[in-house]
């Protein structure tokens, strides 16, 4: 009998090339470090986090049938991440992400994910088709969805009966991405994970702390929202019956070594913490460590 995902990870997976330097960079800088190529994306991020904690998702998204897509898959599959729901293109190469990390943090990205924006809909054939539900019976489940779906597809996802019972946990790829998630906001069951600048583009102003940007994000009709500020305190906001039930906690100070996917690794954490029963208070400390471990170089489970 084929074995039931534990949790949904829709959106982008790919390749990514990451060049680190322990020095200050600033543009224009040329200094020796590391290249690697490691899987990445934000739903790949996040999948791969799932594991470590004892889970298996499963990824949907879309891969070319190339080379690159062949070894994605694989390592994927020996993570124990489940591949059999993906599509696979016949005519669209394997995405890639590129980006530059300094000892001052993240430099420059570049995102190529247009194979999965031109995909479209089809990955998520198997919600519809009865492998993991139907409009009838829709998955009810949790569901990581990641803000490379293209504006269009995440508005239909917002009004689709195939997630109205989800547990949707909702991450943006990056802040020029933000704005693409404001019709997630009016889904009832939507947990919205940003940071100070994208709940700022998704409010159209600036915040001070991570508190009152959650309580920003509610005033425009979020459920719930978890608002991270690097190093300075995060938070965790809910929609309740007199207005925005808001708590803050601040991360444990740690060394920077790495950035790239920090946001993906407390999201999952936190998603974690609380499908084993934590309340919101511990839920979020115990997110806001898995990812200072992960951007000490440590591991985030």
């Amino acid at each position: 009998m084929e074995q039931r995902p534990d949790i949904l990870c829709i959106g982008s997976v790919l390749w990514d090339i990451i060049g680190r330097a322990s020095v200050h960079m600033r543009a224009g800088s040329d200094v020796p470090g590391r290249i690697e190529r490691l899987p990445g994306g934000v739903a790949m991020n996040i999948a791969m986090t799932l594991t470590r904690f004892g889970l298996r998702p499963a990824i949907l998204t879309a891969i070319g049938r190339d080379s690159q897509g062949a070894d994605l898959i694989q390592a994927a599959e020996v993570m124990g991440i489940d591949c059999s729901y993906l599509y696979r293109s016949d005519d669209l190469p394997t995405d890639r992400y590129m980006a530059i990390e300094g000892a001052n943090g993240l430099i420059a990205a570049i995102a190529d994910a247009h194979s999965l924006e031109q995909a479209g809909d089809k990955i998520l054939r198997p919600l519809a088709d009865g492998r993991l539900g139907t409009i009838h019976a829709p998955w009810t489940g949790p569901i990581a969805l990641d803000g490379n779906l293209t504006q269009a597809l995440l508005s239909e996802i917002a009004a689709s009966p195939l997630f109205a019972a989800a547990d949707l946990r909702v991450a943006p790829a990056s802040p020029g991405k933000a704005e693409r998630l404001a019709p997630l906001m009016r889904h009832s069951g939507a947990t919205l994970y940003v940071n100070l600048e994208e709940a700022g583009i998704l409010c159209q102003r600036d915040f001070d702390s991570a508190e009152t940007a959650a309580r920003g994000l509610i005033e425009r009709g979020a459920a719930r929202v978890l608002v991270t500020d690097g190093g300075r305190a995060a938070a965790d906001g809910m929609r309740g019956e007199t207005g925005a039930d808001v708590i803050a906690a601040a991360p444990p100070p740690v060394l920077v070594t790495r950035v790239t996917g920090a946001g993906d690794t407390f999201m999952a954490a936190h998603l974690v913490a609380e499908r084993e029963g934590a309340a919101r208070g511990p839920a979020l400390e115990r997110a806001l460590k898995a990812a200072a471990r992960y951007v000490s170089g440590d591991s985030a489970s």
